[in-house]
Parts: structure tokens; C-alpha cells; sequence
């Protein structure tokens, strides 16, 4: 993609949620520590927890059950696994949940600029609702596009294609902002401009080292680099 021109004209903008304005690792770890000690599993460290996220709850669960990034637990138990975590991380959702900072202050400046905004995460529908309307910040986004709205999700670009048709936006116009390979990589294939924050989940590795437009420290620090179309 060619090297873009900053201050970025658009029309919207589309905001990854975990690990980009939110810190859910602790609800994550919590969640996957009570899951294994209900299957009779022992606890893992947070910090290792943290490299487990970002594909989805099957995902993390998977890499729960033995205890690494890679490699396939036994069928039965992760079936028997996967609903007991459903229900454990549905108790804690949003009770350790932490703002990024500078995200309430991006959130106020792109909508005092009148960018709409939508979030498009992979994290579930029951999940993600609760967890906007917890942390008050339901009333920011006039779309939520979750991972169970559509059949595919990040990277797959569809949830950030129907994001720019729902709110009759060309996707060059329409901003993705997130922390991991998911939101790059559906953002390039659905021909939307992307920017990423250094401090999310991105399995480990270094965003620096992604196919970005820019890496922003915070969202208002992205909101000072777009104009409106």
C-alpha cells in the first residue's frame, strides 16, 4: 500500500475492543483459571494467559488446556471445557476490565469531530454488550459488530465490509483501529486504512512489525492524525 498522508481523510472510524480499549486480560485469566480448576486442571500465570488471547474464546480455551500457544488438547475434554468457560468468564466479564489511557479522551475527540464509530470485535455477542454497556461506552458506537454477528470473523475483512455497508461508507474512507495481526490483515483485505496501538494482544510479537498506516501510543493520539472527508 502506498505510504499515506497524515492528517488521513475519513469518514468513520472502526475500534477493535479487547486490547485496544480495553484490558480484559485479568477477566480472560481469571475465567480460564476457574474453568481448569472445575475440570480439575491446574492454573496458569497471567502473564501466560495474555499470549492466549486474541483468536477468539475456542482459541484461548484450546491453548489453556495445554498450556501453549500451539498443539491440540483431547476432543472430549475441550467440548466438556469450552461451555464450563463460557459460564466462568461470563461471572467475571468486565469486573478487572481496565481502560487503555487516552481512550475515553479518542472516544470524546472523534465523536466531538462527528466521525461515527463502530466497534468490531471477535469477542461474542453476549459478551461484548454487557461489557460496552459496564464500562459505559455502549453510547459511543452507532454500529457493534461482534464475532457471532456474521458467519466469519476477523481476520477474515467481512465483519469490517459490513461495518462500511451498514454505515454507507467506502471501506478507504472507513478507519480500523486495533492491536493484533486480525484487525491488519482484515483491514488490508477489506481496502481499509489501518492503525494500531503498541500495548494490546497481539500473541506476543511486536506490532511494529505489522503492515500498519501508523502505530499510535493512544486513540486520542489517533484521533489528532484523521480528518473528516
Amino acid at each position: 500500500m502506498p505510504k499515506i498522508k497524515f492528517p488521513l481523510p475519513v469518514k468513520a472510524v472502526m475500534i477493535d475492543l479487547d486490547g485496544t480499549m480495553l484490558d480484559t486480560v485479568a477477566d480472560l485469566a481469571i475465567a480460564v483459571n476457574l474453568m481448569l480448576e472445575k475440570i480439575g486442571r491446574a492454573p496458569l500465570p497471567e502473564a501466560l494467559v495474555r499470549n492466549f488471547v486474541g483468536k477468539g474464546i475456542p482459541n484461548l480455551v484450546q491453548r489453556a488446556l495445554v498450556g501453549a500457544m500451539e498443539g491440540e488438547p483431547d476432543a472430549a475434554l475441550f467440548e466438556r471445557a469450552q461451555p464450563v468457560y463460557y459460564d466462568c468468564y461470563e461471572s467475571v466479564n468486565g469486573k478487572h476490565a481496565a481502560f487503555y489511557p487516552g481512550v475515553r479522551e479518542g472516544l470524546d475527540a472523534f465523536r466531538k469531530a462527528g466521525f461515527p464509530l463502530a466497534c468490531v470485535t471477535n469477542k461474542s455477542t453476549r459478551f461484548t454488550l454487557p461489557l460496552l454497556k459496564q464500562m459505559q461506552l455502549a453510547d459511543y458506537f452507532s454500529l457493534v459488530v461482534c464475532g457471532d454477528t456474521l458467519p466469519k470473523k476477523k481476520p477474515d475483512p467481512l465483519p469490517l465490509t459490513h461495518a462500511c455497508a451498514q454505515l454507507g461508507i467506502a471501506p478507504p474512507e472507513m478507519l480500523m483501529i486495533g492491536d493484533s495481526l486480525n484487525d491488519t490483515i482484515a483491514a488490508r483485505a477489506a481496502g481499509c486504512p489501518v492503525f494500531c496501538v503498541p500495548y494490546g494482544y497481539n500473541e506476543g510479537h511486536d506490532v511494529r512489525e505489522l503492515d500498519v498506516d501508523a502505530i499510535v501510543e493512544t486513540l486520542f493520539e489517533a484521533s489528532k492524525l484523521i480528518t473528516k472527508s
